[in-house]
């Protein structure tokens, strides 16, 4: 009798307060959990402190982006890729490569090599007598896999996997 009236009295209290607590969780940009509490006050100081934080950040960020817009164009590598155009892939013969005018002023050089060796198979730099486009014959490679490297001007890199079959 002692058991079910202990059961019961738990159940009922369950029902009726500690489980229907609102906890609020709060996350950084970088996925750590920096807030976790039934407090929705604690929720909006850590909020505040989280966006000053990120709006200094972000002028920052828009301060240095904004030296280097001044030279060039900034572009991300999704844009750029929309930029190009590679075709026939897989390649059998020739690989035809073309490029708008918006990322012609950023491609210092494209190379292409192999996957399975660090040999490069061809290497071009951009000068203006390519006019946006460049045919690589590949009649004489291997079967396999290859990456054809973009080098930009500030840097960066973008590759693509090209198959020749």
């Amino acid at each position: 009798m002692k058991r079910k009236l202990f059961s019961l009295l738990s159940l009922l209290a369950g029902f009726l307060g500690f489980s229907q607590t609102t906890v609020y969780f709060k996350y950084d940009e970088a996925g750590n959990q920096r807030y976790r509490g039934t407090d929705i006050n604690g929720k909006q100081v850590q909020e505040a402190a989280v966006s000053k934080a990120s709006l200094a950040q972000t002028s920052k960020i828009e301060a240095t982006s904004t030296m280097l817009k001044t030279s060039e164009i900034i572009i991300d590598e999704e844009t750029f890729w929309k930029q190009i155009r590679l075709y026939p892939v897989p390649v059998n013969d020739i690989l035809t490569i073309d490029w708008t005018e918006e990322v012609d002023g950023l491609i210092e050089s494209v190379s292409l090599y192999q996957h399975s060796t660090t040999h490069w198979k061809f290497q071009q730099q951009n000068i203006p007598d390519i006019n946006k486009q460049l045919k690589i014959n590949m009649s004489g490679y291997d079967w396999g896999v290859y990456i054809l490297r973009f080098t930009l001007k500030d840097g960066r890199v973008f590759s693509k996997n090209i198959t020749k079959r």
